[in-house]
């Protein structure tokens, strides 16, 4: 697995690309959290391995905890994660997973002394204030502490890309932004570079490295009907086109014979705090 550093492309800004200024679709993981818990993609042991790997003491702040999924492989490895979350209902799950949670959003959270070895956060980073983010990151990190930022990555077949993005078309969902539309990995590139500017601006943190792993898994149709609603925004779309929207993404899983292969990225962006206090 490849670990490279480096900028990545400029692209365009767009409102995907800006997703911490949609406070309501980021605040909307909450409503069906069960579901979010229930469907939502782990990640590779691989991913953790490589983020604990030289930490002294292994002791982890996690970012948008949510249900807690981020932070199992990590808690697997033997380290003590501390996880923030702002969505109650999220955090409840995670307390019941064990995790010791603070229900608040991350640029409101007081460290209260408290130092890390690491700060993660698994696709929730793109949530938080791109500037005041890296900032209170900064406050919470032991001298040469690390964060580490990850996201997993739709990366689908053209021509299954191409059907979801029509059947988006077709569907007045009233979302910011159009699933499907550009390439995932675009989108996502655009999301990271705001995120790496961002760090590199704040001066706290030194050369951002990246990571990248692929995987795929194999969904029914029933499987991949019942994780789209928990795609941001989804949970805002009125009932009736969501119904419509599932009918025809039902529709194109039919026609590829009821089970379809997604394929992820899983990416990584790691820096280390340069400050000394």
């Amino acid at each position: 697995m490849p670990t490279y550093s480096g900028r990545m492309p400029t692209l365009p800004s767009t409102p995907a690309a800006e997703p911490h200024r949609h406070r309501a679709v980021a605040e909307s993981f909450g409503l069906d959290p069960q579901r979010y818990d229930r469907t939502r993609p782990t990640y590779p042991p691989a991913l953790a391995e490589t983020i604990v790997a030289d930490l002294p003491r292994r002791t982890l702040l996690d970012v948008g905890i949510g249900t807690g999924l981020s932070a199992l492989p990590f808690r697997a490895l033997g380290a003590h994660v501390v996880g923030v979350e702002p969505d109650p209902r999220m955090a409840e799950l995670a307390r019941q997973r064990g995790f010791e949670v603070e229900v608040v959003r991350f640029e409101d959270w007081d460290p209260a002394g408290r130092v890390f070895d690491a700060v993660i956060s698994g696709q929730a980073w793109h949530w938080v204030d791109p500037v005041a983010g890296p900032a209170k990151a900064a406050l919470a990190l032991r001298p040469g502490g690390r964060i580490a930022l990850f996201w997993n990555v739709f990366q689908p077949a053209p021509e299954l890309a191409a059907a979801f993005g029509a059947v988006y078309r077709r569907v007045e969902t009233g979302l910011p932004f159009s699933p499907w539309s550009v390439d995932p990995m675009l989108g996502q590139q655009a999301i990271m570079q705001k995120v790496v500017d961002g760090l590199q601006r704040s001066g706290s943190f030194g050369e951002v490295r990246q990571w990248r792993t692929d995987w795929s898994r194999e969904y029914t149709r029933d499987e991949w009907l019942d994780l789209v609603p928990t795609s941001g925004g989804h949970h805002l779309i009125p009932r009736p086109r969501l119904d419509e929207l599932l009918a025809g993404l039902g529709e194109v899983v039919d026609a590829a014979g009821g089970r379809i292969t997604v394929g992820y990225a899983t990416v990584l962006l790691t820096a280390t705090w340069t400050e000394s206090r």
